[in-house]
């Protein structure tokens, strides 16, 4: 197959943001279908672009791709073609190494509010790697401003968000809006998407009012525990680009599962 156009079709998918894997063979012995150099894409949905030998040994592989994209690990698995009678998928008499790679797209950081602080999310976030999507219903400079450094912006009320676009499971939300009122609106429909952290700025008072009031509104305890209120590490942040640092901190501890700890006191672990 056309190397330039597997090439294409991994490009295509890296800016539609298509989940897929690349299986590549990278060592064999003996008589085998394919050599080291042989590659196949595996999309989500199991269907594939590209061969790396046709048969049981490609079902294999396959559904090895389709492993690696659910638990998002590389991974190099060997194939003997010598007994079918034993589980081997073949009798070419040889053996298949390939190594299975995993392409993801870039995380989602939904960014609810585009203010001091939330254009310092926006900001950050898109240069820690970050897909930032960003909304806000206000019309002001300010606004534009962080609206020209996300991906994606939608103007207008959450609503508009959620029905623009897909929030993936892999979604971060960051709502640092400019009162209790927007955050009532908004955190109920942000808790019932497939989002992996929904974090809230503010006081604690003013979160502990928000946790009361969304009690009232008939939010289900399940769902309030998903909810990080007040978000952030505590760093004693001070200026907009601080807290975003704090918020974002929060963010990658809780992705990687971080405790935040300071690394010195690791040495007593």
């Amino acid at each position: 197959m056309n190397w330039t156009a597997l090439l294409d079709r991994l490009t295509e998918a890296e800016h539609q943001g298509t989940v897929l894997a690349l299986a590549t063979v990278i060592d064999t012995s003996h008589s085998v279908p394919r050599h080291a150099g042989a590659k196949m894409l595996v999309y989500a949905d199991g269907t594939q672009f590209g061969t790396v030998g046709g048969g049981e040994l490609e079902s294999r592989v396959i559904n090895e791709s389709l492993a690696a994209l659910s638990d998002q690990q590389p991974r190099v698995v060997t194939y003997d073609l010598l007994d079918p009678g034993n589980g081997d998928p073949g009798v070419c008499g040889g053996s298949v190494d390939v190594y299975i790679e995993p392409h993801l797209p870039a995380p989602q950081l939904i960014v609810v509010g585009c203010g001091h602080i939330g254009a310092a999310v926006v900001d950050l976030g898109h240069w820690l790697g970050f897909e930032v999507l960003a909304t806000d219903d206000r019309d002001d400079d300010r606004i534009a401003e962080a609206a020209s450094k996300a991906k994606t912006f939608i103007a207008g009320p959450i609503e508009s968000l959620i029905d623009s676009v897909v929030i993936r499971a892999d979604a971060s939300i960051i709502v640092v809006s400019r009162n209790l009122e927007v955050d009532l609106a908004a955190i109920p429909k942000l808790l019932a998407t497939k989002a992996r952290f929904v974090g809230v700025m503010g006081s604690l008072r003013r979160c502990r009012t928000t946790r009361e009031r969304l009690i009232e509104l008939g939010v289900n305890s399940d769902d309030l525990a998903r909810l990080h209120a007040p978000i952030g590490l505590e760093l004693n942040a001070e200026t907009p680009e601080e807290i975003a640092v704090s918020i974002m901190a929060e963010v990658i501890s809780h992705t990687r599962g971080g405790d935040g700890s300071p690394m010195t006191d690791l040495e007593d672990r």
